[in-house]
């Protein structure tokens, strides 16, 4: 199974009738392994601030979490595996596997909580596979 799949149809899947404005699966590395047509360019310095947060947690709070040139406030996450992030009446969740990082972006009406339950199924399954 091609990467793409795990985003055409594990992120971008319906949920309550809801679903992710975009998603992708990237390297630790920003490396892109499949994306949404809608997931915006994300800039290596974002990238290295997420994985920096995932080793000390809370290092974006006072910054912000930035993606695709966008900012999002950061809200309670798991420190070292999943990073939240709030903007307007949207938002963003970072699961951090083995090997990528899994991000789901979501807008209103899906919620927080939708779009959690959809990255971190994912992210989970991959942990599970060593990925």
């Amino acid at each position: 199974m091609s990467w793409q799949v795990y985003v055409d149809e594990h992120l971008l899947c319906d949920i309550e009738g809801q679903r992710l404005t975009a998603a992708a699966i990237l390297g630790h590395d920003g490396s892109v392994w499949a994306q949404s047509d809608a997931f915006p360019q994300v800039k290596p310095e974002e990238i290295t601030g997420i994985i920096n947060d995932f080793d000390e947690p809370g290092s974006l709070a006072p910054t912000g979490l930035y993606i695709g040139g966008a900012k999002y406030m950061v809200i309670q996450g798991e420190p070292g595996a999943i990073i939240r992030g709030k903007k307007g009446a949207g938002g963003a969740t970072i699961k951090k596997t083995n090997l990528s990082l899994v991000i789901g972006l979501y807008e209103e009406p899906m919620t927080h909580g939708q779009c959690n339950i959809v990255v971190e199924r994912l992210a989970d399954y991959l942990l599970e596979q060593s990925f």
